[in-house]
């Protein structure tokens, strides 16, 4: 049985890929080691650290506090402890926190898998109404249904994401038809595995809805505004002239150019999963990265912040560059060294 062999058109493209993988990953550890230097030290020279408020109490031993500080490396130079953290990061060990001693690593991946999962719901329903949403106002421009759609999107893109969770807590109060917050029930521990499936799910419910609602309005927008440039264009009207079906110069030849831009905005979307739903968590209770973020912020933890930073922009690289290799997919026309 023969073999297929790769053109050498596909080795090339192949090859080139790699290489631009190469190089952004390479520029990615540069921008990592940057972030986090300049996050290391803005972090040990704003005022107080993890013991300030320890150290307001004069019932605590001085000594004790002492000690815990030279354990933590407190006491060694900003630089020295900067290479300390990054020596033990590049080891797989993200340090404890300076309050309690618990380990970061488990607590910030459990944190941001709880984040994620409500982000990744939202994002998806979000993407999967906004997108046909938007063709369906460019294709009906000008008609009612488009100035209605376009109506609600200015007025739910200037509605608060706080005051939207607001009703919805109120809709969850009165009514009980849904939970009022928190990630999981009381007996949650006492359900299946499936049952334990569906009892997150309708917790997540409300959250889902509101982040859905808020990202909704600006999404659908771009999609109508970008399809109806396409539109403009005059190869479209050369598609036209020549007689093919309507669908087919929308959905095919219109399209796969407008979409474009939304791929972009799709990296960006990706990057910002862990950081843009801190308002839901905090008012719907969800033991989000977002809480614990901001907990560690006013407690000074350096580990605990330092580790989600790190976490968010390894997030940004990565979106960056996911949205660049979908581009070159969906548009062959476009070159991977030019988009540097």
């Amino acid at each position: 049985m023969a073999t297929q062999t790769a053109s050498p058109l596909q080795s090339i493209l192949a090859s080139d890929t790699f290489a631009y993988i190469t190089k952004r990953l390479a520029q990615a550890a540069i921008v990592l080691f940057l972030v986090s230097v300049l996050s290391f030290i803005m972090l040990k020279l704003s005022p107080g650290d993890c013991f300030t408020e320890l150290l307001a109490n004069p019932s605590t031993p001085k000594a004790v506090i002492a000690q815990i500080r030279e354990r933590l490396g407190y006491d060694k130079p900003i630089l020295e402890q900067y290479f300390l953290w990054l020596g033990n990061t590049l080891r797989g060990n993200l340090g404890v926190r300076c309050q309690g001693f618990s380990p970061v690593a488990p607590l910030i991946m459990e944190r941001a898998g709880n984040t994620l999962l409500m982000a990744i719901a939202s994002f998806i329903t979000t993407w999967a109404i906004a997108i046909p949403l938007g063709i369906a106002s460019a294709v009906r421009q000008n008609t009612f249904s488009d100035r209605a759609v376009q109506v609600s999107s200015y007025g739910l893109q200037a509605f608060p994401s706080f005051v939207l969770a607001i009703i919805f807590l109120m809709v969850a109060q009165n009514t009980s038809l849904f939970p009022v917050g928190g990630m999981t029930s009381i007996n949650h521990n006492d359900l299946s595995w499936w049952g334990k499936i569906l009892d997150i799910g309708y917790h997540l419910i409300l959250p889902t809805m509101t982040l859905t609602v808020i990202s909704l309005a600006g999404l659908q927008r771009l999609m109508r505004a970008n399809l109806l440039d396409v539109l403009r264009q005059d190869y479209i009207k050369t598609a036209r002239a020549k007689g093919l079906p309507e669908n087919r110069v929308i959905y095919v030849h219109a399209l796969r150019n407008a979409v474009n831009p939304m791929i972009t905005l799709l990296g960006f979307e990706f990057a910002g999963l862990l950081s843009g739903a801190f308002i839901t968590e905090y008012f719907f209770n969800w033991p989000g990265l977002g809480k614990l973020m901001l907990q560690g912020i006013l407690e000074k933890d350096v580990n605990l912040v330092m580790a989600g930073l790190m976490l968010g922009t390894v997030m940004l690289v990565i979106g960056n560059l996911l949205a660049d290799l979908m581009l070159k997919a969906v548009d062959p026309r476009i070159r991977l060294e030019n988009m540097d």
